[in-house]
């Protein structure tokens, strides 16, 4: 029906297992041991959450070096290779891990592999927290294969001894892609014992397909250095949306990416609170975009246990909404 303005909310959406946990370290960490309670890089990819927990008292650090000798020292959910573990030990820190169990499960890959003396193709983008984890598990092993294109020029030194393994947060359309191209020139590689990327990661991305070929404009929420908030983006383009833009805040939407646009699909990255969401939300009611229609293509109930110097309050768990907000 032409002239009828509404919008279609991708669910699942927003917060995943691993970050609520992470989030919630931070939290209890504080309440147990007093301000301030540093935390290596972004707890989580998110402004929002960032500047939340800087005002309860968290103070962000680059590297550990920073923290005072002694210190609690809260890690990201991003992970951190053993050389950031060993650094935090020789300073003395109070170390706590908040590092998602997915990413946890591709560091003991890599582990694993480099014992048995294979090459490890990373997909992932060089330079991001959790691949600089995940390579410093064994920097020996480890080569990145950033995109495709890169897929078809990287150097290997035994094919027959090759595994491939991923960052958690890729794009599955163009870490398949990666791969296909890789085993084209390498038809022994190994797959990971079981998939890298996150299941929040590829459950965001199939709800974002499904809205953005009804959609005029998507609206991702989630910060710029978000890497699944940014593929979000990608995916609504490549997915049948007219247009699709990334905001921190509802009032970065400009009024020209409205301008003759019925069917408006928002979501957001797995690092973004609820509440910026329902802003964005009111945003848009007051724009005339009030008839919204949730577009739910799977279920999410997955809750991380909290790491265990923050256990034995009655919270063993990690989750207060589950995986679903």
């Amino acid at each position: 029906m032409r002239g009828h303005k509404r919008v279609l909310l991708a669910a699942p959406r927003g917060y995943c297992a691993g970050v609520d946990r992470a989030v919630i370290t931070v939290e209890k960490a504080l309440e147990r041991y007093g301000a301030p309670v540093y935390v290596r890089k972004q707890i989580v990819h998110n402004i929002h959450v960032v500047r939340e927990l800087e005002e309860k008292g968290a103070i962000f650090v680059e590297e550990v070096d920073e923290v005072p000798e002694g210190a609690h020292v809260v890690f990201s959910a991003h992970g951190v290779s053993p050389a950031v573990v060993d650094a935090a030990a020789d300073r003395g820190l109070q170390a706590i891990d908040a590092s998602c169990p997915l990413v946890t499960k591709v560091h003991r890959e890599a582990k694993r592999f480099a014992r048995d003396d294979y090459q490890i193709l990373l997909v992932g983008h060089e330079g991001h927290e959790e691949v600089e984890g995940t390579a410093g598990e064994a920097p020996e092993h480890v080569t990145i294969v950033n995109n495709p294109d890169e897929a078809d020029t990287v150097e290997v030194a035994d094919p027959s001894k090759l595994v491939w393994l991923s960052q958690t947060t890729l794009s599955v359309d163009e870490t398949m892609e990666t791969v296909r191209r890789l085993r084209d020139r390498f038809p022994q590689l190994q797959d990971p014992p079981s998939d890298d990327i996150c299941y929040a990661t590829q459950n965001r991305q199939v709800a974002i397909k499904k809205v953005a070929k009804d959609a005029d404009l998507v609206i991702v929420v989630g910060s710029a250095n978000s890497s699944n908030s940014v593929r979000l983006v990608e995916v609504a383009l490549e997915y049948g949306a007219k247009a699709a833009y990334r905001v921190d805040y509802a009032d970065e939407v400009k009024q020209e990416w409205l301008d003759g646009v019925e069917t408006i699909g928002v979501t957001s990255g797995a690092s973004v609170p609820e509440v910026l969401v329902q802003e964005l939300l009111r945003e848009l009611a007051h724009a005339g975009y009030v008839d919204v229609e949730e577009v739910k293509t799977a279920e999410e109930d997955l809750i991380f246990s909290l790491p265990k110097e923050l256990r034995g309050d009655g919270q063993p768990r990690g989750g207060r909404v589950g995986a679903t907000a």
